[in-house]
């Protein structure tokens, strides 16, 4: 169904996807296991650094000037300054990898390019890509195209794969990657038997790859374009300015344990932890080769018992995740129970070697299709499911797209803890939207890429929320814009008592563009927000209406203000900037609330900044 309006579009279409990673074979293995954060206050962890590479303490970059970082004496940060007093080189780790995690913040100087090379072979793509509407394979968290200089041109590049939408934040910003990398398979005789993979990429929160197969090195690979289980995490550095912190990577270098001589008994009823199935009549019995609740004959209120072995190689903590869909499940190893029955998981210190394994299935009833299945993961061993097929949710997700300047009013989750119940989101054709909560007269959240996603809101019954659908920057919990401080000291005040504030709505403009009104401590506010024609960011213009003497606006808080360029703050350890437009003279104030900053302002009448990320 596509129902399209003014200020709405909705489309329902079905999306899912499942894949479940299995235990290749892996014939050459790491020689040793690199896992956690890589230590960044030496240049240890790689191999002969050309003089472009530094470690820093921090890293700043301008909006105005192309491929520059600001850096400052310390440790903790990598940082990559090419240019013509010291030429780029690609830096190679020391470690060399296979299956592996990657989580790491970098940061782009304006127009920089650089990207992350898996086992030296496969990139994924770092590029200054702020505001890009139509993402590419070359822009920001692409996977690189493959090359063959044999090809016409136009043709030479393929098997390029564009991020499903563009989560990239400005130039100066730090940005949050995370990557699982499934290394390809090979032989005893090394012939490769499997691609390599991209399992799931994420920037800045949002999915932007999964289940990708690589075909081959991309353009620029190490080897000649050879493949190999194992190879070092390469950086480029010969193309622009760029830091990096946080690195993190877990390594998937031992083999996975193996559930093996499954034997199920089958018994009429429902779970009773009172019973001893051993003592009771089995209905039926049997070997299977991987778990399953259809074992047996009967379809409602039965339980099987299955019996085995779990082969463990590596000694270590083990996580398990049970599937026990239509009933209820329950692990035992070691005569101990890991999972109780009808919890979800559990955790357990194995010792390597063959330990014995006891699982229930409980059917309640015939309500779902019964499903079985166990996910392990441990030390050394990426996370794998074993037993029946996952049913995905296939609930048609409803979709509202904004082609145009749209508005929808809901309820809106923000981070795990608040609810806005009269909010307003905002979408807009330049793919930069921001929801306005009308109880607070706050821009609670502003977001980039895709508009909202109303499942929750309207399938079946609902519960009236709305999600937001792109890289998000949240701005803290809920609070007044306005406040009245008799001194730059005081508390800002967390409910309406005293402010007389009533909401008043909002009007459109010819673009169908709102601006809110209302109505606090006697005096009329209109609040104006605009998206900029770029997507770089927003502006906001606030007029009030005789303000009082000791009327405050609160633009931002965070646990760090800096101040940067003229006028111009980075909030919250840079995550946005904040530009301040015209205050009528007023001066702003970076003060200490608790264990946070906040960045107040005393009202004159008019009030105006922009919001960058």
């Amino acid at each position: 169904m596509v129902l399209r309006s003014k200020n709405s579009f909705l489309s329902r279409s079905w999306i899912g996807f499942l894949y479940v990673c299995g235990a290749g074979l892996i014939i050459t293995q790491p020689a040793f296991s690199q896992s956690g954060q890589i230590p960044l206050q030496d240049f240890s962890s790689f191999k002969n650094p050309s003089g472009s590479w530094q470690i820093a303490g921090d890293v700043s970059a301008s909006l105005l000037k192309p491929n520059v970082l600001n850096i400052a004496k310390g440790t903790g940060i990598l940082v990559n300054m090419p240019g013509k007093k010291a030429h780029g080189e690609d830096l190679f780790s020391n470690m060399e990898h296979g299956d592996i995690d990657l989580e790491l913040d970098y940061m782009m100087a304006s127009g920089s390019n650089s990207g992350i090379y898996f086992q030296g072979r496969y990139e994924l793509q770092l590029l200054d890509s702020w505001g890009v509407r139509s993402p590419k394979p070359g822009d920001n968290g692409g996977i690189y195209e493959r090359w063959d200089d044999s090809k016409p041109e136009g043709q030479k590049g393929y098997q390029g794969y564009a991020p499903r939408q563009n989560s990239s934040k400005a130039p100066g910003l730090w940005q949050h990657l995370k990557v699982s990398f499934q290394a390809p398979r090979f032989d005893a005789s090394g012939k490769k038997t499997e691609n390599a993979r991209i399992i799931r990429a994420e920037l800045n929160g949002v999915v932007i790859h999964e289940n990708v197969e690589l075909m081959g090195p991309t353009r620029g690979s190490i080897g000649g374009g050879d493949e190999k289980a194992t190879g070092p995490l390469r950086i480029q550095g010969d193309h622009g300015a760029v830091a990096f912190k946080n690195i993190e990577i877990k390594q998937f270098d031992q083999p996975v344990p193996e559930l093996t001589n499954l034997q199920y008994s089958v018994y009429k009823g429902r779970y009773d932890a009172n019973v001893n199935l051993a003592a009771q009549k089995a209905e039926a019995q049997g070997t299977v080769a991987k778990l399953t609740a259809n074992a047996g004959p009967l379809s409602q209120e039965y339980q099987l018992l299955y019996k085995g072995t779990l082969k463990v190689k590596a000694a270590g903590e083990y996580t398990f995740v049970l599937n026990g869909q239509g009933g209820g499940a329950l692990v035992k190893i070691n005569n101990q129970v890991v999972v109780p029955f009808g919890q979800r998981g559990g955790k357990a210190n194995l010792s390597a070697g063959d330990l014995p394994v006891e699982i229930i299935y409980g059917r309640a009833g015939d309500r779902g299709n019964p499903a079985l299945g166990i996910t392990i993961a441990g030390p050394g061993i990426r996370e794998f499911y074993t037993g029946d097929a996952i049913t995905p949710d296939d609930t048609d997700p409803i979709l509202v797209t904004a082609e145009t300047n749209t508005i929808l009013r809901s309820f809106m989750d923000i981070g795990n803890r608040t609810r806005v119940v009269h909010a307003v989101s905002v979408g807009s054709p330049e793919k930069l939207h921001y929801t306005y909560d009308l109880d607070k007269g706050m821009i609670v959240q502003l977001w980039r890429g895709d508009f909202l996603e109303t499942t929750p809101m309207w399938h079946e019954r609902g519960n009236g929320t709305a999600r937001a659908q792109g890289v998000k920057q949240l701005f803290g919990m809920p609070y007044f814009t306005l406040g009245r401080l008799a001194s730059q000291q005081d508390a800002w005040k967390t409910d309406s008592a005293g402010t007389s504030y009533r909401p008043k709505g909002y009007v459109l403009d010819e673009k169908d563009r709102p601006t809110f009104k209302y109505q606090i401590f006697g005096s009329n506010v209109t609040d104006a927000i605009r998206v900029s024609e770029d997507g770089h960011g927003i502006s906001r213009e606030i007029t009030v209406t005789d303000p009082a003497g000791d009327l405050y606006a609160k633009l931002a808080e965070g646990t760090q203000i800096e101040v940067g360029e003229k006028d111009q703050y980075v909030i919250d350890g840079k995550q946005y900037y904040l530009q301040l437009l015209d205050a009528g003279g007023a001066k702003p104030v970076v003060r200490d609330a608790g264990n946070r900053k906040e960045l107040i302002i005393p009202v004159k009448g008019k009030l105006s900044y922009s919001i960058l990320f």
